[in-house]
């Protein structure tokens, strides 16, 4: 089975978490063939934590693990604690193959979505078009 993680800070606010939450289920419900489970995990504050979510994941049959750092910018947490702790996750459960994604921050087309929200409704201009098209 084949699972995304979505891993994000953890928040004191309750609905900041729930909102995250939230986005892992619509994702779930949207991601067809892709992933077979999706879930959320928070590094601190909220839970699950990344550890016991990946340990859920496992039980229910996850082999594959993809870890989406659902961060905006590759702070002190995209790059090392996260990775941190997939690599003690790896050592825990050595038969299951985990992928660390690029951060939300860096996705191809993220210009592009927070361009379209604001222009709402308005064709982009043939300069931001270009954003589409959008590579590392």
């Amino acid at each position: 089975m084949r699972a995304l993680l979505i891993v994000a800070h953890g928040s004191r606010r309750k609905e900041s978490n729930e909102e995250v939450r939230r986005l892992a289920c619509r994702i779930n419900e949207n991601s067809g063939p892709a992933f077979d489970l999706v879930t959320s995990a928070f590094l601190e504050i909220s839970s699950p934590q990344i550890d016991s979510a990946v340990a859920d994941l496992v039980d229910e049959g996850a082999i594959e693990i993809k870890v989406f750092p659902y961060f905006l910018a590759a702070g002190t947490h995209v790059v090392n604690d996260i990775p941190r702790l997939i690599g003690e996750e790896k050592e825990n459960f050595p038969n299951v193959h985990f992928e660390f994604l690029p951060h939300l921050g860096a996705l191809q087309g993220i210009s592009t979505l927070i361009l379209n929200q604001i222009y709402k409704g308005a064709p982009l201009a043939p300069q931001l078009q270009a954003l589409e098209l959008e590579t590392d």
